[in-house]
C-alpha cells in the first residue's frame, strides 16, 4: 500500500476501540514527541514506551498492543531481534511491528521484514504519514510502497542474493506464481490486475491464497517469498 493510499479513511470509525501503540525508541525527545502526537489523535492511544529492544519485547508481551512503532537501532537489543521475538511469540499474536528507519535503503530493512515486521516508515515522514501508517498496519495491511519495494529488491540483489531458490513454491499454482512475481516487482493490486487481465477482486483472492500457502502474514512477507523462491533474480525485477 502506498503512502498516497494510506490517508483514505484515516479518521473513520472514531467510535471503535483505539489503536493501541507501543513506542520503542531510544531517543527520549523523539519518543515523547510520538507519544504527544498519538495521544492527541482520536482513535489512537500510546500504551507504553520502551528505550531498548529488550524492553520493547517485555512491554509487547505485557500490553499486547496493536502496533509496535519500532526503531531499528537501539541499545541492549536492536529492533530487528526485538521484532523477531515479538513476531514469534504466541503471547504477542496479533501484535504488528512498524519499523522506523532513517534511510529507505537501510541495510537492516530486509532483515526487519524477514523478522516479521509489517513494513517500515522513514523518520522523515510527516506526522500525517506516521498516523496513517499506524492505522494501515493495525488494519492488517503491509506498509510497503511499490517504489520502495523495487528499491529494496535492488538492494538485496546488490548484496548477497541466494545462489538458488531457498523457498519451496511447489504448492503455488502457475497463476499464483505470476501474481507473486508481480508482487515481488512492487506492483499494486490494480497494476497486477491490469497486467494479467484480471479483476482486482480476483487478484485479492490469489493473494489470500498465497498468504495461506506460504504462511506469510502480509504483503511484505510475500515480497520476500518471491525473492527467496527464485522468482526475482535481477535488480530490475525481471527473472
Amino acid at each position: 500500500m502506498s503512502i498516497e493510499d494510506m490517508s483514505v479513511g484515516a479518521a473513520a470509525h472514531d467510535s471503535s476501540p483505539p489503536v493501541r501503540v507501543l513506542l520503542a525508541e531510544d531517543q527520549v525527545l523523539i519518543r515523547d514527541s510520538f507519544k504527544v502526537l498519538i495521544d492527541a489523535t482520536p482513535g489512537l492511544a500510546a500504551v507504553g514506551e520502551a528505550g531498548t529492544g529488550a524492553e520493547a519485547v517485555r512491554l509487547a508481551r505485557g500490553h499486547r498492543p496493536d502496533v509496535v512503532l519500532m526503531d531499528v537501532r537501539m541499545p541492549d537489543m536492536d529492533g530487528i531481534e526485538a521484532t523477531r521475538l515479538i513476531s514469534a511469540d504466541p503471547a504477542c499474536a496479533g501484535v504488528r511491528v512498524l519499523i522506523l528507519t532513517t534511510f529507505d535503503l537501510d541495510e537492516y530493512v530486509y532483515a526487519s521484514l524477514r523478522a516479521g515486521a509489517s513494513g517500515f516508515l522513514l523518520k522523515s515522514a510527516t506526522a500525517a504519514e506516521l498516523l496513517a501508517a499506524i492505522r494501515v498496519v493495525a488494519s492488517g495491511e503491509a506498509l510497503l510502497a511499490p517504489t520502495v519495494t523495487r528499491r529494496l529488491i535492488t538492494e538485496f540483489l546488490q548484496g548477497a542474493p541466494p545462489a538458488q531458490a531457498v523457498r519451496d513454491l511447489d504448492d503455488v499454482t502457475p497463476r499464483e506464481r505470476e501474481v507473486l512475481t508481480l508482487i515481488g516487482r512492487g506492483m499494486s493490486n490494480a497494476e497486477i490486475a491490469g497486467h494479467l487481465h484480471l479483476t482486482v477482486g480476483t487478484v485479492k483472492t490469489h493473494i489470500g491464497r498465497l498468504l495461506a500457502k506460504l504462511q506469510a502474514r502480509d504483503r511484505a512477507q510475500l515480497v520476500i517469498a518471491a525473492y527467496e523462491g527464485g522468482l526475482i533474480t535481477n535488480p530490475d525485477g525481471r527473472r
